[in-house]
């Protein structure tokens, strides 16, 4: 007995002992990944099905993969559901202006780099112009999906009848015919508000999960019926229950929770970065209307975006465009999370939309065209200050 009880000690140090040398788990705002609060219990399973889905699905030749794609799974672009990698990045090509896409007979408007055993990759055809674009992160996006149109069309000023030098305007986009307009839609000539993508090209979150799977990995579905390598009609190789799991647990991913609100650095470097005017694209607060997840509906929350299309100038236009956007508008990007854009970028900032800024103040400088005057205010400032600002930046 006596031998028992020594084993048994002996066991319990070691176990304590391992315990001890474990990392501790992260903390809940220093990641993006997890489930918004409020869920209910049925929501919560449906989140870890999309999650599993995202996450954990690797696709084969066996399971649909191709013939040609970017990718094999959602999760290897959205590493923790954060920004991709240049090793990530998606091309898009084929529309220079409003009047469409003029090569879709030849592989657009995505470029599938690679291909199973027997094909070839695509290749960009000759006389297209094209967008490299670095995937975004996931976080809050059913935030975004719920804000109301009228809010959005509240902070837009096509025609800068304010005279500030900034006229944000929505992507009018004509959506595909399997998606439901939400009946406090805004029509505008059939057209209505893109809100996801670079330049907010996609309607919803259905429609950019339908097109990820379709463009991203060659997989069909219900709702994207022919394959991208020869436009013939498929059976569907993922479910449409998988795409409905996928699509709630984007909506209902949480929102990342501002770091070090308490330091004298951050607090100064927002004041800084309102007074230098940057606060008038990226709207600092937002709000949802109703939302068929509850724990969404009317929630202030805090993205820093309009939502909107601005002209960056000439440096940022790369001669591609999608919907009605010009080849020089982007959608304001949230900056939330983006703090933690290293932990999925491989430990270094790749930013602006095709990520080639390395760092918060290169990405700042390379704004121009609207953003102009509020760059050059960030440029006037001390050193210091310019380090407030982005000190309060990494905190979001």
């Amino acid at each position: 007995m006596k031998k028992i009880l020594t084993i048994v000690l002996l066991l319990s140090l070691s176990i304590h002992s391992c315990t001890k040398l474990q990392p501790k788990p992260p903390k809940d705002e220093e990641i993006l990944d997890g489930p918004v609060e409020g869920l209910s219990y049925e929501e919560q399973v449906q989140f870890l099905k999309g999650d599993i889905a995202f996450n954990d699905d690797i696709f084969t030749v066996e399971t649909g993969l191709g013939p040609l794609f970017v990718s094999t799974s959602c999760g290897s672009c959205h590493a923790g559901d954060g920004k991709g990698h240049p090793f990530t990045t998606l091309t898009r090509f084929g529309q220079h202006d409003s009047t469409g896409n003029k090569f879709l007979h030849l592989g657009g408007p995505q470029l599938q780099n690679r291909a199973i055993p027997g094909y070839i990759p695509e290749q960009i055809p000759s006389g297209a112009t094209y967008s490299k674009i670095i995937p975004p992160a996931n976080t809050g996006l059913g935030y975004l999906e719920a804000v109301t149109d009228a809010d959005i069309l509240a902070l837009a000023d096509p025609d800068d009848i304010n005279g500030d030098g900034i006229s944000g305007r929505p992507n009018w986009t004509i959506p595909a015919t399997y998606l439901d307009i939400p009946v406090n839609s805004i029509s505008n000539n059939g057209k209505y508000i893109g809100r996801f993508g670079k330049k907010a090209a996609a309607f919803n979150l259905l429609h950019q999960t339908v097109l990820a799977y379709n463009q991203d990995m060659g997989i069909t579905s219900i709702y994207e019926p022919y394959d991208t390598y020869d436009q013939l009609e498929k059976d569907p190789e993922v479910g449409n229950q998988t795409i409905h799991d996928v699509v709630f647990y984007l909506q209902t991913l949480k929102t990342p929770r501002q770091r070090n609100t308490d330091n004298e650095n951050v607090e100064e470097g927002k004041r800084l970065f309102i007074q230098s005017d940057c606060a008038k694209c990226h709207i600092p607060e937002l709000k949802t209307g109703y939302s068929k997840i509850e724990a969404l509906s009317f929630k202030t929350f805090h993205p820093y975006t309009d939502m909107l299309l601005h002209d960056m100038g000439e440096g940022l236009d790369d001669g591609y465009t999608e919907g009605s956007a010009l080849s020089s508008e982007w959608r304001t990007p949230a900056l939330w999370g983006m703090g933690l854009s290293k932990n999925s970028q491989g430990g270094t900032y790749y930013l602006l939309h095709d990520g080639r800024a390395t760092s918060i103040h290169q990405a700042i400088m390379l704004h121009g065209g609207e953003a102009t005057s509020s760059r050059n205010k960030y440029s006037s400032l001390s050193i210091e200050q310019r380090n407030q600002i982005e000190k309060f930046l990494e905190s979001l």
